[in-house]
């Protein structure tokens, strides 16, 4: 399944702080992590694509950057944001 522009809407209406929020970080690392869920479905049929894991490689850095500066600005978003997309155990 592609990452769709319906599916992008979704998740910037799901994640945004505001009425007119697009670029918050909560919004660039949930869209992130949607693309990286889409390219792990991905690599779960093309093993070999070693392309592609290279940009997903990319992703999972950018995204990393971008909670840790959320987490240096503002750690209760931070936390929030984390528990929202499930991304520790």
């Amino acid at each position: 399944m592609a990452f769709t522009v319906e599916k992008k809407m979704q998740v910037i209406k799901e994640y945004r702080r505001g009425e007119v929020d697009t670029g918050s970080p909560e919004v660039q690392v949930a869209l992130i992590s949607a693309h990286i869920d889409d390219l792990s479905q991905h690599f779960a049929v093309h093993k070999k694509d070693n392309h592609s894991r290279q940009g997903l490689l990319r992703m999972v850095g950018k995204r990393r950057k971008l909670l840790d500066y959320l987490k240096r600005v503002d750690a209760g978003r931070y936390r929030d944001l984390v528990a929202r997309l499930g991304l520790r155990k």
